[in-house]
């Protein structure tokens, strides 16, 4: 088998892998071998060129990197600030789609918590809620109220609606994750249901599109960027109650799935599998759709969801001129670029399994490294002091441009984002603003019900009680005087 690989690779011009393999042990030539066969070489080779060619392409164009960029046309744009009609319209074609079997629901969750100080997945951190609930019991349980809300309205069976759980993780974090959720028995969710696999990689390269060693029998690899999803959707895995192996994109079949949300593990609000972001799309006949909150100020540093050389893109705000980040939308005054991208898709399935005719176009993005690597000549393992190789990245949002139904729906910003990206104490996107940010809105849930909360008391709705502020009526002149964790309604004593 080394042999027909070894010529792969040789025919690829990569064949300088193969340089230790004389001095490598038995057991070291598997692992090579083992690790090269799982490698598309030809699609390394592919990435590589077309990365370098669309950054030539790039610094060669006379276009400014401000030309070329537009607001969304209004056809595109969706928005439920101020329009509560439509919200409860798309609410209720969102339950039944999801009443029906036909939504799934994909996290990625590769992550791990290094800049919270926690070596695990960052899924598993506890930004410090009264119930010390982690994000992805969070999660969960919003999944299990969403199935419970969904079978309410429609008429079914609680158990007979299902929102199946697809969960990336990557390298570092799949075995940590998996056992998270067995250790909480999947958080009450049927362990059918929530199925886990892994994000891509692919290998570091020279300058010079050469793949690097970081051992005499290892290739030295990188995550391939959360775009790496699209991939890793067509990648066979094992399920673990049986032998046989499939991908996500077959299993989605299986059930029925035919339309997705996806999203970031680090958003505490995030409303998962939402019925009304589903309905719109729905609606709107969209293949694929962005959810996103309104951008306040001009100066903010925030991609948006915009319109380049007549295709959807996300705009990073370092391409986006003074004079456009300050326009303004002449019907409604609003920023005209105001469609801050939070990570927050739809998608049908019959759209990400047609990903694969147009991958080889979307250019990956380059980013070059110091990445330690074995000396070919001499064998010794070297540090650089100086980048000496690149990392090939895809972007979840590179797909936008080769949609042609799309859809983009505005939220309110204190609903639904408020990401976890910083150390404790940063004051900004940390554990604190996103436990502040919970309790505010289940503080406003709970006034909206009736209810009444004093002055620096903190209630906490557990998401298996109320999805978005849903099923509180019996709180109507309730008081809350104490700390109270709501985990059903009998603990309010209403």
């Amino acid at each position: 088998m080394s042999e027909t690989l070894r010529q792969k690779y040789e025919a690829a011009g990569q064949g300088h892998v193969f340089n230790f393999w004389s001095q490598l042990s038995e057991d070291d030539q598997k692992s090579l071998v083992s690790q090269l066969g799982s490698i598309d070489i030809e699609r390394v080779n592919r990435v590589y060129s077309n990365a370098i060619q669309s950054e030539k392409h790039a610094a060669e164009s006379n276009q400014s990197i401000h030309q070329g960029i537009e607001p969304l046309p209004e056809e595109s744009f969706e928005t439920i600030l101020g329009a509560p009609q439509k919200e409860a319209q798309w609410r209720e074609i969102g339950l039944e789609a999801i009443a029906d079997g036909k939504v799934g629901v994909l996290l990625m969750a590769g992550g791990q918590g290094t800049r919270l100080g926690s070596s695990a997945p960052k899924g598993c951190y506890d930004i410090g809620l009264p119930s010390h609930k982690p994000l992805f019991q969070i999660q969960a349980e919003r999944i299990a109220r969403i199935q419970q809300v969904a079978a309410q309205a429609k008429g079914k069976s609680p158990a007979s609606v299902v929102v199946p759980w697809y969960i990336m993780t990557s390298g570092p974090t799949r075995a940590n994750t998996e056992a998270f959720f067995e250790e909480h028995a999947h958080f009450g969710l049927e362990r059918n249901n929530v199925v886990f696999f892994e994000q891509g990689t692919l290998p570091c390269l020279s300058m010079d599109g050469k793949v690097l060693l970081e051992a005499p029998a290892r290739v030295a690899v990188a995550p391939d960027g959360n775009g790496g999803l699209y991939n890793a959707l067509r990648t066979p895995f094992h399920l673990p109650s049986s032998n046989s192996s499939t991908t996500v994109l077959s299993d989605m079949e299986s059930r029925g799935i035919q339309y997705v949300h996806a999203y970031g593990v680090d958003n505490c609000l995030v409303k998962v599998a939402d019925p009304v972001f589903v309905g719109c799309c729905l609606q709107k006949q969209a293949e694929c759709g962005s959810k996103v909150v309104r951008k306040t100020i001009p100066s903010e540093s925030v991609g948006v969801v915009a319109v380049r050389d007549g295709r959807y893109s996300v705009v990073e705000y370092s391409e986006i001129s003074k004079e456009q980040a300050e326009l303004r939308d002449p019907k409604t005054g609003e920023l005209a670029f105001r469609a801050a991208n939070i990570v927050n898709h739809f998608y049908t399935t019959k759209f990400l399994k047609a990903i694969e005719s147009f991958e080889d176009k979307m250019a990956f993005h380059i980013a070059r490294k110091k990445i330690p690597f074995v000396d070919l000549k001499t064998g010794e393992y070297s540090k650089p002091s100086k980048p000496n190789g690149m990392k090939l990245e895809l972007f979840v949002f590179d797909v936008f441009p080769f949609t042609h139904d799309f859809t983009v729906m505005e939220v309110e910003r204190t609903e639904e984002f408020s990401p976890l990206k910083n150390a404790p104490g940063t004051g900004s996107d940390d554990p604190q603003t996103s436990r502040r940010d919970i309790l505010a809105q289940q503080r406003r849930y709970l006034e909206q019900a009736g209810a009444t909360v004093a002055d620096g008391v903190e209630v906490e709705i557990s998401p298996l009680v109320s999805y978005a502020g849903e099923g509180l009526e019996s709180l109507r002149g309730k008081h809350f005087d104490k700390p109270t964790v709501l985990d059903k309604l009998s603990s309010a004593n209403a």
